[in-house]
């Protein structure tokens, strides 16, 4: 891209933050993330401005920055890196709030992670220098005398070779790399982040099919170092490994995580699949079959819960494999599948939405359905087990896992009629709330004391109305909890048990068919 391209995409925000420095006697450029983008001709997602201003300087330069609220601090310090956040009137979220950070330098990284001493440096070079790739490490020069950006000049400060290395689409550490990762071990999460970012991934290598490469010294040192993940927390090994799951090669980013020996540091049970061959109705192993089911999710835009259930929806099957060869069985794998899914998300700290969504989309990822062998009672207990709500995201799995076993199609005519099947009852009821009566309306008609015995009854009901809904009604409800109340707690009790314990009509049918293909 041109100087004159490049200084046209530059916005009137940070030239006018830019001049404000300079005209209050200070050194700033626009730095890292946001110059990398911009020479790649793409919009930065957030602007950084690096500084020779202290934070003290900064927040009184731009105390009441923000002409819609004059009268208020524009500024944000919470930490202690010397980074101001700026709020500005920009109607761009990228420029709401532009960081400003004063020239630093960081020694001493004893935990691998932070550093224990940091001070304040003169020079953008030293700034400059601790970062962590060469392609992070440019800054911009910039001049304007007006704020409409004209008659100005842009030059790109360039130390450490980052535009040759953005050309050449490669990776690389500024300085050492053994030194650079054994300062903060997450770095090389974050190279493996910016390679599934920036381009296409060849599934086999750490090179990209378009050219971009993880240099090779770089490469080495990641392998040396990838057990220093094990230092770091949690939290910032899932927010690394979220961007890569929502990158748009996520699929060759997980892989690489592999060949480089990170995987066995973030998601190890991942890698138990790795050589793990299937039977007769796939055609790669289990750690193929989940990647390239992550794969297809990416390809779709699919949400990120979605992705996660993709690339875990079959993580059990190792743990569950008997036999050997094209009739070898996994029985269960979803309910192991589910359980590792869980502990695997609570290692790495997801929140609980997210972890009950994913959980829920890989215990029921496996279900069969063949039209005219499943009535619509099977079908309302199907959507009262999965949830309404979760069919759709479901279904999406569903294709993911289909096209990550090498069938041609995602979605056949079994899962459209499923889908018309749903459509049909979607509307019957499914859940104690859904029936004619409740539990207060019960207790008055049985004479009733709040207790367990309500509870059997409504789900009792239930069963009555999801086998015939036309029964749904007031006067016929009540006259079947008449008839429930004789019974016992115990019988009611060995009610209930019968319809949790009994073959839901999708389970039933895949279990038999399987036995069916394998003639057991």
């Amino acid at each position: 891209m041109s100087k004159e391209i490049l200084f046209q995409k530059i916005p009137k925000e940070i030239f006018e933050v830019v001049k404000t420095l300079q005209e209050a006697g200070f050194k700033a450029h626009p730095v890292g993330g946001c110059v990398r983008d911009l020479i790649l001709g793409q919009e930065p997602k957030d602007w950084d401005v690096a500084t020779d201003a202290l934070p003290q300087e900064i927040q009184k330069i731009f105390f009441n920055y923000r002409k819609s609220e004059p009268q208020k601090e524009s500024t944000i310090y919470e930490n202690d890196f010397g980074t101001v956040g700026l709020k500005t009137d920009s109607q761009k979220d990228s420029l709401k709030l532009i960081e400003i950070t004063t020239f630093r330098i960081e020694s001493d990284y004893s935990d691998n992670r932070h550093p224990k001493n940091l001070k304040f440096a003169k020079t953008l070079e030293e700034d400059l220098a601790r970062r962590d790739f060469t392609i992070n490490a440019m800054a911009l020069d910039i001049e304007s005398e007006q704020s409409n950006k004209k008659n100005g000049k842009i030059e790109i400060i360039d130390i450490f070779g980052g535009l040759d290395d953005l050309n050449n689409k490669k990776i690389k550490t500024v300085g050492n790399p053994q030194d650079r990762f054994g300062e903060d071990a997450l770095r090389m999460m974050r190279a493996v982040r910016f390679l599934s970012q920036l381009s296409d991934v060849d599934s086999n290598s750490v090179r990209t099919s378009n050219g971009w490469v993880i240099e090779e010294n770089t490469q080495k040192a990641i392998r040396d170092n990838a057990h220093l993940l094990g230092k770091i927390s949690k939290e910032r090994i899932r927010d690394e490994f979220s961007k890569i799951i929502m990158s748009d090669n996520a699929e060759q980013g997980v892989r690489i995580l592999h060949n480089l020996g990170l995987m066995k540091y973030i998601v190890p049970e991942l890698i138990e699949g790795v050589g793990v061959a299937q039977n007769k109705h796939h055609i790669y192993t289990v750690w193929e079959h989940n990647v390239l089911a992550l794969g297809y999710s990416v390809s779709k835009k699919y949400s990120f819960e979605i992705r996660l259930a993709s690339l875990f929806h079959d993580v059990g099957k190792p743990r569950t494999k008997k036999g050997e060869g094209a009739n070898s069985t996994f029985y269960q794998h979803e309910y192991v599948g589910a359980k590792m899914t869980k502990k695997i998300l609570e290692n790495l700290k997801f929140s609980k939405e997210v972890i009950e969504k994913v959980v829920h989309l890989v215990r029921y990822h496996l279900f069969y359905y063949n039209v005219g062998e499943v009535t619509e009672a099977g079908v309302r207990r199907f959507l009262a087990r999965v949830g309404t709500e979760n069919v759709d995201d479901l279904l999406k799995v569903r294709e993911a896992d289909r096209i990550g076993s090498g069938v041609p199609k995602a979605f056949p005519y079994k899962l459209r009629h499923l889908l018309f099947m749903i459509d049909k009852v979607k509307r019957d009821p499914i859940s104690p709330k859904m029936l004619k009566i409740n539990g207060n309306e019960l207790m008055k008609i049985l004479s009733l004391e709040p207790g367990p015995k309500v509870g059997h009854i409504l789900n009792a009901l239930l069963e009555i109305v999801i086998e015939d809904p036309l029964k749904n009604k007031k006067d016929i409800l009540e006259k079947e909890a008449v008839e429930l109340n004789k019974l016992s707690i115990k019988d009611l009790e060995n009610l209930r048990k019968k319809a949790e314990n009994a073959k839901e009509e999708f389970e039933a049918d895949i279990e038999k068919e399987i036995k069916k293909k394998h003639k057991v």
